[in-house]
C-alpha cells in the first residue's frame, strides 16, 4: 500500500474523477433547459466565491479574527476595493490592493 505506483494511481484516479466531474457540466450543459430566472441568480455565483476567498485573507489575522483598524489587510483591501469602483480594471485592483499591503505592513 506504500508503494510509489500505489500513490502515482490514487493520484490519477483522483484527478480523473475530478476532471470527469467538471467536464459533465461543460459537455452536459447546453442540453440542460435552464429559466431565465434561474440564469439571471447565476450571475452572482462569481462574487458570492471570491467573496468566501478574499473575506478571510482579509479578517483572519493570526488564527483569530481581527477587524481592528491595525490589521493591514483590512486598509489594503479597502484600497483595492476603492480603485476597483474608480478604474474597473482587475489588473490595477491587483497591484494597488498588494503596493498598499506592502506599504502598510511595512508601517505596521
Amino acid at each position: 500500500m506504500n508503494s510509489p505506483w500505489f500513490l502515482l494511481a490514487t493520484m490519477a484516479g483522483c484527478g480523473l474523477v475530478t476532471f470527469l466531474i467538471r467536464f459533465s457540466f461543460i459537455a452536459g450543459g447546453r442540453h440542460l433547459a435552464l429559466s431565465p430566472r434561474f440564469q439571471s441568480l447565476l450571475r452572482y455565483v462569481p462574487p458570492a466565491v471570491l467573496s468566501a476567498l478574499i473575506a478571510p485573507e482579509i479578517l483572519i489575522r493570526h488564527g483569530a479574527f481581527d477587524p481592528s483598524p491595525v490589521n493591514p489587510r483590512l486598509w489594503a483591501g479597502a484600497v483595492a476595493v476603492v480603485t476597483a469602483l474608480l478604474t474597473r480594471n482587475v489588473l490595477a485592483t491587483i497591484a494597488t490592493g498588494m503596493a498598499a499591503l506592502w506599504i502598510i505592513q511595512h508601517f505596521f
